[in-house]
């Protein structure tokens, strides 16, 4: 069975005015890109997390 596509957990209008923001152009990819990243940060924090023995992940994780 195939992995399903991660859901994008961050909001691509935001992530492109930031970019316009910065007198800059956006590729279309780039907010998927984006997401992708924080899905490892939050992986990370989680693996971190469960190391540690807790079960709240707290922003000293990422």
């Amino acid at each position: 069975m195939a992995n399903k596509p991660k859901e994008i957990v961050v909001v691509g209008s935001k992530v492109k005015e930031v970019v316009r923001a910065a007198g800059l152009r956006s590729d279309g990819e780039l907010v998927a890109a984006v997401s992708e990243q924080v899905h490892a940060m939050l992986q990370a924090a989680i693996n971190r997390c469960t190391q540690n023995g807790r079960s709240t992940v707290r922003p000293h994780d990422l």
